[in-house]
């Protein structure tokens, strides 16, 4: 689970702190591999081979708000849906949001740190393996 912190000025004016949550469970993970024509890996090693910078945000911007969501007061959940509505189309609609999308967009480093800190532990093993989103971002 990555924990961001962003401050950010609000529609009213007013300087805000908050706490935003990101995590990416197995089942979502394959979802995403297999849920993309082609796979997720291979579309992208495509997107890279071609320039496609494009698309590779796009790829990225599913990534963060796929990610989104608020832990129960227990722990025992992540909640991403409440009442049939996605909690990421609320986050996306806050001043934070661009803050997060230009900072990881544009720094490699937090980047691929927001990547290994949103899937499960069992899962960053094997991305270590592989080439950082951030490394990925940079080569197109």
């Amino acid at each position: 689970m990555h924990k961001e912190v962003i401050t950010y000025t609000d529609y009213n004016g007013v300087e805000r702190t908050e706490a935003f949550y990101f995590n990416m469970n197995e089942a979502e993970l394959i979802e995403m591999q297999y849920g993309t024509a082609g796979g997720l890996d291979q579309t992208i090693k495509k997107i890279i081979s071609t320039k496609d910078e494009g698309a590779l945000i796009n790829i990225f911007k599913k990534l963060v708000l796929d990610a989104y969501g608020e832990k129960s007061n227990d722990g025992r959940r992540f909640i991403k849906e409440v009442d049939g509505r996605r909690l990421a189309d609320e986050f996306k609609q806050t001043p934070a949001y661009p803050i997060l999308f230009m900072k990881l967009a544009t720094n490699d480093e937090a980047a691929s740190k927001f990547v290994n800190e949103i899937v499960p532990s069992s899962v960053a093993k094997e991305i270590e393996k592989q080439p950082k989103l951030a490394e990925v971002l940079t080569d197109v």
